[in-house]
């Protein structure tokens, strides 16, 4: 005679925690995303403040005794860069200016004009921290007492705009990232929460067996922060795979990349992972180590 064996029991608390473990994994991969793209919008901005030249024209037939004085003097200033230890002052000649310009134009201004009407000048590049508007219009003003200067110049308008906008942008982009910081937050509660309702009448049993509330807790709470961290490490993982596809689809990028604010990035998204884990479990249990039998069913 056949013989019939026993239906093998299901796992339920399995497919629940896997659910849990996705929908985390997902909305922190979202709060990921919105904070790369803050740490680029912040990259730009110090790309060209980097990047940013003063020029500084100087007097017709100064000695070169004054001008060695001179770039001395300049390259004493504060707001100066440096790079490998070496202040960013160069000394760009008339003659030299006049071949950059054929090039960029491809007319002789000397032909044209019987003379070379350019200066010399100095190419100064300046510390990002002083490029701002009224940083640069001080700047300006100083080196504008300097004996031996004519003129100074600077890219005001791109320095204003850009500024004002990467503001724009990061103000609106914090905005999206606090809102859907409480989107998801409520999510994972909520999902928590659900997850947790196959286990209330385990809850109710360990209350009439005289178990404390923290006992009965301990274990949600520490099943919920560890799911947390690592979907906060999952979301990064699949941040980092989405970053590395960016930067070979698109090179230039790749001169955005700052691995410290990416790094703090992922951090952020194992703590949060972390810490609303903890309290959407700490939250799910305590409401249902308050209700009454009748409510459990």
């Amino acid at each position: 005679m056949p013989q019939f064996r026993p239906a093998r029991k299901k796992k339920l608390g399995s497919y629940p925690y896997t659910m849990v473990m996705f929908s985390i994994t997902m909305a922190l991969l979202v709060v990921g995303l919105f904070g790369l793209l803050l740490v680029h919008a912040h990259k730009i901005s110090g790309v060209v403040k980097e990047n940013l030249e003063v020029q500084v024209f100087l007097e017709r037939n100064l000695p070169e005794t004054q001008l060695l004085r001179l770039q001395r003097t300049l390259a004493q200033k504060p707001y100066i860069a440096y790079r490998q230890d070496q202040p960013q002052v160069r000394f760009l000649s008339k003659e030299e200016g006049v071949k950059q310009f054929i090039d960029r134009t491809g007319e002789d201004p000397v032909a044209l004009l019987g003379d070379n009407p350019l200066r010399d000048a100095f190419i100064l590049k300046l510390n990002p921290e002083f490029a701002d508007s009224s940083q640069l219009r001080r700047i300006s003003q100083d080196l504008q007492q300097q004996q031996g200067v004519f003129e100074v110049t600077y890219p005001q308008t791109l320095i204003t705009s850009v500024n004002q906008n990467i503001r724009k942008i990061s103000l609106v982009l914090l905005g999206f990232a606090v809102i859907l910081l409480l989107v998801v937050a409520v999510l994972i509660n909520n999902t928590i929460k659900l997850a947790l309702f196959s286990q209330r009448f385990l809850i109710r049993s360990m209350q009439l067996v005289g178990a404390t509330a923290w006992f009965i807790q301990k274990p949600f709470l520490r099943r919920a922060t560890w799911q947390g961290i690592l979907s906060g490490a999952l979301a990064g993982l699949l941040l980092l795979a989405l970053l590395q596809y960016a930067y070979y689809e698109f090179d230039e990028l790749a001169l955005l990349r700052d691995d410290r604010l990416i790094g703090a990035v992922l951090l952020v998204l194992l703590v949060l992972g972390g810490v609303i884990g903890f309290f959407s479990s700490y939250r799910a249990v305590r409401k249902y180590l308050r209700m009454s039998l009748d409510e459990l069913y």
